[in-house]
């Protein structure tokens, strides 16, 4: 994705051979060692010739040679992690990098805690200075009468097993709630025939101000973008991590979420079972309903970005 977006927002991109190490025995893993060392040599080009004053990683693979070779030239680093639970190249890369901005707390499992700073996550700054009022919210989307919404989000691509979900709830979510229903491009077409008076199925949602505020419940994944987002909104929230991410982070960010009684969480494998009588109690407590809205805000940080842009500075001006 970052392959577009970047030199459609101006700035210039440069990528490299690199991927992760295979868990089971997978014949892609015998071009490990040989991207590792192809991605070195460019990172060392890629450093040489910029000549940058500090180097950020967050956490992707190619954070990895980068990093290593601005360790090397004696360039200042600073890498954000993002998730509850590091990944691998950041734990690699925190002996040696000068600050780690995060975004959880007990992040010195991971990390040396002489060198963490807790930021939390940037966001999306329209989330922070707009305030769009509910009902005009609601009717941006075709609603009209007074019933609660939910949001459902399944990222831009769209999570299949999350709209498998929707679809065979759709009665019973459909019973007490309009349904704001974020698909994903790669199921609009499957799942578009779904939308009615009450139902806005949608590949993708252009305005989140809107959609944050048309919504009295998420049900959502479990990314930690997504979730530093709806920290600010603080609308009780439901999170389906998806399982086929590295290390499971985003379980373990539901996990460090519920965990605060900031949020629910069911798994995809318990899906079936568990949803409805999650549901139920979610939209039927208000009591739960009020102190997971709390507690989450309570987990907000809106000033992410120019904290860790104060720690960038520090860094320069060491």
């Amino acid at each position: 994705m970052e392959m577009e977006k970047v030199p459609a927002a101006g700035y210039k991109i440069e990528g490299l051979w690199i991927s992760g190490l295979q868990r089971k025995l997978s014949a892609r893993n015998l071009m490990f060692p040989v991207k590792v060392i192809k991605s070195l040599m460019d990172a060392r080009r890629i450093v040489r010739s910029f000549q940058p004053d500090i180097v950020i990683g967050t956490g992707g693979y190619a954070s990895g040679p980068v990093l290593f070779m601005a360790n090397r030239a004696g360039i200042p680093t600073l890498i954000q992690e993002q998730n509850s639970y590091a990944g691998i190249t950041n734990k690699l890369l925190s002996k040696k990098v000068n600050k780690i901005c995060v975004a959880s707390n007990q992040m010195d499992r991971f990390f040396p805690s002489d060198k963490i700073v807790f930021t939390g996550n940037p966001v999306r700054q329209d989330l922070i200075k707009r305030d769009v009022d509910p009902g005009d919210a609601r009717r941006h989307f075709g609603f009209h009468d007074q019933r609660k919404t939910v949001l459902v989000l399944g990222g831009s691509l769209g999570a299949r097993k999350i709209n498998q979900l929707i679809a065979d709830q759709l009665p019973l979510l459909s019973e007490s709630v309009n349904v704001i229903w974020q698909c994903g491009k790669l199921y609009y077409d499957k799942y578009s025939a779904y939308e009615s008076s009450g139902v806005k199925v949608q590949a993708f949602l252009s305005d989140m101000a809107y959609a944050y505020s048309a919504a009295d419940f998420i049900i959502s994944r479990a990314g930690a973008g997504t979730i530093s987002e709806l920290a600010l909104v603080g609308k009780p929230t439901l999170f389906i991590p998806s399982p086929h991410v590295a290390e499971d982070h985003q379980t373990q960010n539901a996990l460090a979420i519920q965990s605060a009684n900031a949020a629910m969480m069911v798994r995809e494998s318990e899906l079936d079972e568990n949803f409805p009588v999650l549901w139920k109690e979610l939209i039927s407590n208000r009591e739960l309903q009020e102190r997971l809205s709390t507690n989450f805000l309570k987990m907000a940080r809106p000033q992410a970005t120019s904290d860790i842009v104060d720690q960038i500075e520090t860094l320069l001006n060491a």
